[in-house]
């Protein structure tokens, strides 16, 4: 696809590739193998402005549009998806959060080091019995006059075990869903990494546990409160793994093309029989489609009509799309489709979480 980008959208699109084929590539694989968290190349996406590419400037962003963010998280996420959910998370969950429905004393003291990349930060509604059921969740902020005393777990968190700011989803007295930013170092909160996993492995993902946390009254978020809250936050996160994801299946098709051109089976290279060519002519259709799918849904998100149906719907193709294309990519590959020296069995491990979060 021929998006006619601005110029600043083709110095975004470049700078991030450029930045995850020089900084991220080198390393993936070592960081995938030895669950490994990116601390220096987060550091690096802070440089570049990516870990609030969409907060207005005068609390320390970018300031750019959605267009901008989807080119440069497609880029990253071609390399490396667990580098890719960081920024995410920090962009789409917690910035978006805080911006939205944050008070101006709020955004100066967190969302101002959030958005330059100083702090990570993580966004926390999932509990051990409460996944897509979220109105079932246990932890509780309760009223204590001069403080919310605050009780209970969250799991499957991005970024827990490395996040300085937690934008968390508990419920008050009265059972209404509210949110409430905990700061690590707190006492009674702390943050368990989740070990053993065969997806996103350079990405931490945690528990957070609240035993008798107390948190200044003014952190609560003021502005809203419900189950939408952390809802839009979600879709804000939705729209960027329905990129993402088209990133990595970029990745997979140009790998087994490449592959193809170059393995030779009874006498010639395997992309001249009909059966590969199919293969690939598929993949690069499917791959078009998506795009733009989820080009339309940015220039909605643009102009304010995007809904949560036409995110969740980017999202849910795209990210089918994606796997099966990778499935193919690997047939294509023959046994070398299984090896770390191609991209396709990683990108699939990680499409599995990216298939089941958000």
């Amino acid at each position: 696809m021929d998006f006619k980008l601005t110029e600043e959208h083709l110095m975004i699109q470049q700078a991030a590739r450029d930045f995850a084929k020089m900084e991220l590539l080198p390393g993936v694989i070592e960081r995938d193998e030895h669950s490994k968290f990116p601390t220096e190349q987060v550091k690096m996406m802070a440089e570049l402005g990516f870990m609030g590419m969409m907060v207005d400037p005068k609390y320390g962003g970018s300031g750019l549009d959605s267009i901008s963010y989807i080119l440069a998280i497609t880029e990253i996420s071609k390399i490396d998806a667990s580098a890719a959910v960081i920024m995410s998370v920090n962009n789409s969950l917690v910035c978006a959060g805080i911006e939205k429905y944050c008070n101006e004393e709020q955004k100066q003291k967190y969302l101002v080091p959030l958005a330059k990349g100083e702090v990570i930060g993580a966004f926390c509604l999932s509990e051990p019995e409460a996944g897509s059921d979220a109105t079932s969740q246990k932890t509780t902020a309760i009223d204590k006059g001069d403080h919310y005393l605050l009780n209970g777990a969250k799991m499957w968190i991005s970024n827990a075990p490395f996040a300085d700011i937690a934008v968390v989803w508990a419920k008050n007295e009265e059972g209404r869903i509210k949110g409430i930013i905990v700061e690590r170092g707190m006492p009674g909160f702390t943050t368990p990494e989740t070990h053993g996993k065969w997806s996103l492995r350079a990405s931490a993902t945690g528990e957070l546990v609240f035993d008798n946390v107390k948190v200044p009254k003014e952190n609560l978020l003021p502005n809203k409160s419900g189950l939408g809250a952390p809802m839009m936050c979600l879709d804000s996160a939705r729209f960027g793994i329905a990129w993402g994801a088209i990133g990595a299946a970029m990745d997979c098709y140009e790998s087994a093309r490449k592959y193809a051109a170059e393995r030779i089976q009874f006498g010639k290279p395997i992309a001249g029989f009909q059966l590969t060519q199919k293969k690939l002519a598929e993949m690069l259709t499917e791959i078009t489609k998506a795009q733009l799918l989820a080009w339309k849904v940015g220039k909605m998100m643009n102009e304010g009509t995007a809904k949560t149906v036409h995110i969740s719907m980017a999202k849910r193709n795209n990210v089918e799309m994606a796997l099966n294309i990778a499935r193919e990519a690997r047939q294509i590959h023959g046994g070398m489709g299984i090896t770390g020296e191609y991209p396709i069995m990683r990108h699939m491990m990680n499409l599995e979480s990216v298939l089941t979060y958000e």
